[in-house]
Formats: structure tokens, sequence, C-alpha cells
């Protein structure tokens, strides 16, 4: 039967996503100019939803296609113009650049990544310690590192650990082509072995990302808000770290037990062990590599080693911006471990240059927000409550606004208000710096519940990693449920028991001082 032009266009139409999802795509596009010309308000939540909804079928269809074409159809009505659009990205240039570089500076130094994590998976066996370590380890280098850098490391070292596995598990040798993304061609004993394999990486994978949070939320170039907060309120370095410390280390301790308690009982998913054959496969590939590595393959690991060193210190005391560093990596990591050749140059973009271009879909969607005001109603609401519970109101609307919008944008949105509060008198200078708290540690813990909350776990669903793990939206939320409730409790008690407290504390040890009550923050 000759296929009509109507069916072609639809089968065309994103590709080889299901129907259903095709058809409710169409629905949005349908429905969103008639509800907006009844209320732009409506609308306005409608789009936010359907994005969500876009991000949580990322396994059906990538985000990109569907929120791209919902944002155009935005714009064209009038929800938004293109000018924000691009205002929002030009304000959020230095979250791109690092996507653009510092994730493809990572791609070069996976040598070294995988040698070191290679050798911690073998030589730690039990999977609770094992499970420990990951979470402890992304939490340290977020406290240093952006999340998004960190967990772009895992990712590739992940990556790494699966091809290895599914390589030989197919029967071939180290060095033989072989598409990782296929299972046809692995006999069913190693396919069983395989899906226990991926338990267990997915495990890891969210014990690493719940770490980006812990230790994102400590210091000012954790995550990108972090920097936006301490700039208003004239912050360094050691007084943001120690103006977040009432909250923040009660929160990581209860983090890393929730970590032991999941391993050790097994529940939401954790607790899978890594299977005897993958463990043999990856000991015996770490001891090939060993024997087989030159002269040459050695100098590349201390190279890798001295520039992990640059990247670190270039980062912990923010010579520049996170992209533009990541930019001096892939410098450095070429032109001394020999990789010149353009092709060779281009992989290393191709995991992050998808993300980026969604991620400039999100900004547009938070253009949307702010034209519409859809939070307006929640800020003026919490700025009504006063004392220790306008605190809690204030972690508790971060919190939730964070879970379906991105952190970065609520946490300065509530800057911004509470800037605006002081400088009309409305609130003193002490009463800010407490307020600053309550906001960072609302937009950093919380949002661990929906990966749309944090840019982490967002790039960790739409990885190449996600599809070949089986880690979908919902598995993320579900298996994130544990420790978003264990956080989100533990930030909210320290926030109306401790926090008042353990600053007058600071102050009286004079680890941090009182702001001029004429002092206003930064613009």
């Amino acid at each position: 039967m000759q296929q009509s032009m109507v069916d072609a266009l639809f089968r065309n139409f994103l590709g080889n996503a299901p129907d259903w999802y095709k058809k409710t795509i169409i629905a949005f596009l349908i429905i969103n100019p008639l509800l907006f010309q009844l209320s732009p308000y409506m609308a306005g939540w409608a789009l936010v939803l359907e994005f969500i909804f876009t991000l949580a079928m990322a396994l059906k269809c990538y985000p990109l296609q569907p929120g791209g074409l919902l944002v155009i159809e935005a714009v064209f009505i009038g929800m938004t113009s293109p000018e924000h659009i691009k205002h929002e990205v030009v304000v959020n240039i230095e979250v791109l650049l690092l996507l653009i570089f510092m994730v493809a500076g990572i791609y070069f130094m996976k040598d070294l990544l995988l040698f070191l994590f290679t050798k911690l998976l073998i030589r730690l066996r039990s999977k609770v310690a094992l499970a420990l370590a990951f979470t402890l380890s992304s939490a340290l280098l977020s406290a240093f590192l952006d999340a998004l850098t960190v967990i772009a490391v895992i990712i590739s070292v992940a990556t790494g650990f699966y091809s290895i596995y599914h390589k030989v598990a197919s029967g071939k040798d180290y060095h033989h082509e072989h598409d990782h993304t296929a299972d046809e061609s692995m006999p069913v004993p190693s396919r069983e072995d395989l899906e226990g394999f991926r338990s267990f990486l997915r495990n890891l994978m969210m014990h690493a990302a719940i770490g980006t949070a812990l230790g994102g939320v400590t210091t000012m170039v954790g995550e990108p808000q972090n920097l936006i907060i301490a700039d208003k309120a004239g912050w360094n370095f050691v007084e943001f770290l120690m103006r977040m410390s009432p909250i923040t280390l009660p929160v990581l301790i209860g983090g890393l037990l929730t970590t032991v308690f999941l391993e050790k009982f097994k529940l939401f998913s954790y607790g899978a062990q890594l299977p005897d054959t993958v463990r043999t496969i990856l000991s015996d590939y770490s001891h090939y590599v060993d024997q087989q590595r030159t002269k040459k393959d050695t100098a590349k690991l201390y190279i890798q080693s001295l520039i992990a060193v640059w990247l670190v210190v270039g980062l912990a005391f923010h010579l520049s911006a996170v992209g533009l560093i990541g930019l001096s990596v892939i410098v450095l990591a070429t032109a001394f471990c020999g990789v010149v050749d353009e092709h060779q140059i281009g992989k290393a973009f191709e995991e992050a240059l998808p993300f980026t271009s969604l991620l400039c879909v999100f900004f547009a969607v938070v253009a949307v927000i702010i034209d519409q005001g859809l939070f307006t109603p929640v800020i003026e609401w919490v700025l009504t409550f006063e004392g220790k519970t306008q605190l809690v109101m204030f972690y508790l609307a971060n919190g939730l606004l964070s879970m379906v919008s991105d952190n970065v944008f609520v946490g300065s949105v509530y800057i911004t208000e509470v800037s605006a509060a002081l400088k009309h008198g409305h609130i003193t200078r002490d009463q800010f710096d407490m307020l600053a708290v309550a906001i960072n540690t609302g937009t950093n813990l919380p949002s661990v519940a929906t990966p749309n909350g944090q840019a982490a776990f967002l790039f960790l669903l739409t990885s190449a990693l996600a599809p070949l793990l089986r880690l979908s939206y919902g598995r993320m939320v579900y298996m994130a449920l544990p420790y978003t409730v264990v956080l989100t409790l533990i930030g909210l008690a320290a926030t109306y028991f401790g926090l008042l407290e353990m600053t007058d504390w600071l102050y009286h040890m004079e680890w941090i001082s009182h702001h001029s009550p004429t002092e206003v923050p930064h613009d």
C-alpha cells in the first residue's frame, strides 16, 4: 500500500519515538496557543510541565527536539521574546562554556581516570565501602570543582568500565573495534551478568550524583548559584564555607549514613553486587594494561596527573571562568599527549554539545517563567513570614521550586528579591545573610528529587551512558527519593534549630564578622 504524504510526515516527525508520544507533543502544540489566549499565567505553567514531561521521557525521545518545538511556539505566541532568551543565555555563558570545554577536557584525561578508578573498583571488594568512596570522593571534588565537571568524570569512568566488559563478553580482544550499545553479539550467560553489572553501575552513578549535591552546597564554587549568592552578599570563599557549615555538615553526615544504610539493607534498588565474572574481566584488563604500558603511555599518565593538579588549583582559586580552564585542559592534554588530529579532537565534543543545546532550550523556558511571573506569588508570600519561620519557608519554597525548575534560576531569583528587600529597608543586613544561607541550601538539597532540579543530574539522564544502564527519569527519581527525604529533613531541622545559634557562635569565635548595617549587596 502506498504511503500518504500525511502518514510520511507523521513517521518522520520525532523519528522512532512512539506514536503516543508524538501525538502528545502535537496536542501540546495545539493546546498552548489556545490556553495562552485564556490565561498567559496558566499557559506558562503548562509549558513548564510539558517541558518536564519531555525530560521525563528522555529515553523515548531526546528532549531537545520536543522541548525546542514547544519553546519556538512560545516565542511566536508571545510568551517570551528572542531578546530575553539571548539575555538568559548570555547570563549563563559560564555554564555553557563549562559544558563545551570542561567536559571535552575530561575526555582527554580518561586514561588517568580509568586507571585510578579501575584500581579502586578492583581493590575495594566491599560494596558498602565502594559506594561510600564514590559518594565521598564526588562530594569532595564538587566542593572545589563544578558538579557538572565531577559527574562528567564519573560518566567517563563508568562508560569505560561498561565498554571493556561488553567487548570481552562479546568474544573480542581488548584492541578490537566494538559497538558496546548493541547486545546482539553477546551470549545469554554474559547478558545475565551484564544486567547485574548495569544495576551495580546504576548504584554507583546515583551515589556519585548525590555526592555532587552534598559537596556542591558547601562552597561558593560548587554550584553556579553559589557564586551568584556569594557575589550578592559580598562573601569570600572562607566566609561562604563557614556560613553554610551549620547546615552542610549535618547534611553531609546524614547523606553518607544514608549511602551505608541503602547498601546494607538493599533498599530502593541499591545493594547490587559486582558479578564475579565482571570483576575477573576488569581485573584481567587492568593487569593486561599494566603489562602493555609503554614509557610513552606512562608519560601520558604523568602529564594527565599534572594537568589534574592544575585543574584543581585553577578551579579552587577561581583563576578563570570554569569553561576557560577546561579549554586550557584541552590544549595541554592534547599538546603533550600527541592528539593533534582534528577528528580525534572532535570526538571529545560529541557528548556535551547535545546537552549544551538542550540547556539553551531550558534557558528559554526560564525566560517564559520570568516574563509570565510564575514564581512571583510564591516569593511575595514567603516574605510575609518572620524570624525562624521565614528561614524555613524560604528553604522550603526554594526547594519545592528547584524540584520543577533549575536551581540556578530559583537561587538567582530569590537572592535578587531578598537584595531588593534589604535595599528598601524591609529586612536587616544580618537577616539578609541568614536568608542567603536558607536560599543556597534550599536550592541545592531538595532539588536532588528530580533530574531537572540540578544540571548535573540532567546531564547524567541525557548522557549516552543512561540508556546503557537503563537509567530512566522515573528510576532516577525513585533511587534519589531516600536521599531527597533525608537531605531535605536534616537541612530543614538544621535551618530551624541550629542556624541562628551556630551563626551567633561563629560570630563569637570571630570566624565570621557582622557586615555593616548600611552595607547592601552588589547589583
